[in-house]
C-alpha cells in the first residue's frame, strides 16, 4: 500500500480512529502484516480494531502513513458559539 495516497473526503464529522480502523478491516490484510508494514505492534493494533484501546499520535500517523493518508485543513468550521447564534 506504500505509495497511495488515499483521500477522505465526508459530508459528516468522521474521526481519524473511525477511518483507520476501517481502513485496516478493508485492506484484508492479517494484522500482523499490516503491524510489520506498518511498523506498530501487532498487539496493539488488534485491540486498537477490537475497539479495547485508543491510538498514540505516533502509532496513528505510521498507520495513516502505511495507508497513504495525508491531513489536509479544511474550509474553516463555525465555532459552536457561532452556530448557535443564528
Amino acid at each position: 500500500m506504500t505509495g497511495r495516497i488515499g483521500v477522505v473526503t465526508i459530508d459528516t464529522m468522521v474521526t481519524i480512529t473511525e477511518i483507520l480502523r476501517q481502513a485496516i478491516v478493508d485492506s484484508g490484510l492479517p494484522l500482523q502484516q499490516v503491524a510489520e508494514r506498518a511498523g506498530v505492534e501487532r498487539a496493539s493494533l488488534s485491540r486498537f480494531v477490537r475497539g479495547q484501546r485508543t491510538l498514540r499520535l505516533d502509532m496513528a500517523d505510521r498507520l495513516a502513513a502505511y495507508f497513504g493518508f495525508e491531513l489536509k485543513k479544511a474550509g474553516k468550521r463555525p465555532r459552536a458559539q457561532d452556530r448557535n447564534d443564528t
